[in-house]
C-alpha cells in the first residue's frame, strides 16, 4: 500500500478547524500528517502555502498553539511538524523535542536545514525517539545521495523538481529513485506538484506522495464554509489515496 502524506497549515483558518481537518484526513486514508508551522518567509513554498502561513500569523498564531493542537491530533494520526529552522533555533530544538514527545508527534521536516547543518541536531532528535526527515533533490549527485540516505529514517522526501511547492513542473525522477534505492530500503515519497491529477504518475517507482498546496488551496477558498472545506479536502485525499494504489 502506497502512502499519502498531507500538509495543512496550523491555525488556518482556526485552531479548532486544524484539529477537525486533521482527524478528517486520517479518516479519509491519509497515513501521515504534516502540521505546518506558520512562518513569515516560507522559502520552499509557493504562493498558496505562503498565503495560508501569513493569514495564520495575522490571526495571532503562537508556537504554543502548535503544541496544544498536536496533543489533540497526534494520538489519532501519525504526525510530523513541518517548519523552517528559525522557530526551532529561537525557541530551542530541545523544546520542540520535549513537546513532540509529550504530544506524540513523531518528528520534524525542516526544508531549509541542509544535511550538513542538520548533523549537530539529528543525533539528539533520533536519541529522543523522533525522526528528522531527509531531503533529496533532482540536482543531487549519486555521491551526495549516498551520503544523505544511508542513515535516513521513516521516509525520504524526494523533491520532484528544483523550485517551490505547488508549481506545475515535471522531471523524470526514475533515475534518481534508482540511485536512492541503491543505497537504502527507507521508503521514498515524492513531494512538490502532487495533486489528484498528477498523483498516479508521480507515485510510479516510489512508495508514496506528499500533498500540500492542493489541500491548502481549498482552505483558502472564502466561498466555502469550514464544514465544506473539510468535506472537500477529505474527498480529495480519498481520491488521491485511491489513485496512487490503483
Amino acid at each position: 500500500m502506497k502512502h499519502l502524506v498531507a500538509y495543512i497549515t496550523t491555525g488556518y483558518p482556526s485552531l479548532e478547524f486544524t484539529v477537525d481537518m486533521a482527524l478528517a484526513l486520517g479518516e479519509a486514508g491519509v497515513d501521515t500528517l504534516e502540521l505546518g508551522i506558520p512562518f513569515s518567509d516560507p522559502v520552499a513554498d509557493g504562493l498558496v502555502i505562503e498565503t495560508a502561513n501569513l493569514k495564520a500569523l495575522q490571526n495571532g498564531f503562537k508556537i504554543q498553539q502548535l503544541f496544544d493542537v498536536s496533543a489533540k491530533i497526534a494520538p489519532h494520526i501519525d504526525t510530523l511538524w513541518m517548519g523552517y529552522f528559525n522557530p526551532f533555533y529561537h525557541k530551542g530544538v530541545d523544546l520542540f523535542i520535549e513537546e513532540a514527545q509529550k504530544s506524540g508527534v513523531n518528528g520534524f521536516i525542516i526544508p531549509d536545514l541542509p544535511f550538513e547543518e542538520a548533523q549537530p541536531y539529528k543525533p539528539i532528535i533520533e536519541k529522543a525517539g523522533l525522526n528528522l526527515i531527509d531531503f533529496i533533490a533532482p540536482t543531487d549527485s549519486k555521491e551526495r545521495i549516498e551520503q544523505i540516505v544511508t542513515d535516513a529514517k521513516k521516509f525520504i522526501y524526494l523533491v520532484a523538481y528544483a523550485g517551490i511547492t505547488g508549481a506545475k513542473q515535471q522531471e523524470d525522477l526514475q533515475p534518481i529513485v534508482n540511485d536512492i534505492k541503491t543505497f537504502t530500503d527507507t521508503p521514498v515519497y515524492v513531494g512538490f506538484g502532487v495533486n489528484e491529477k498528477t498523483a498516479k504518475e508521480k507515485v510510479k517507482g516510489v512508495d508514496g506522495v506528499i500533498v500540500g498546496s492542493t489541500f491548502v488551496n481549498v482552505l483558502l477558498d472564502e466561498y466555502l464554509s469550514n464544514v465544506q472545506k473539510i468535506h472537500k479536502v477529505a474527498a480529495l485525499a480519498k481520491e488521491i489515496k485511491e489513485k496512487i494504489n490503483e
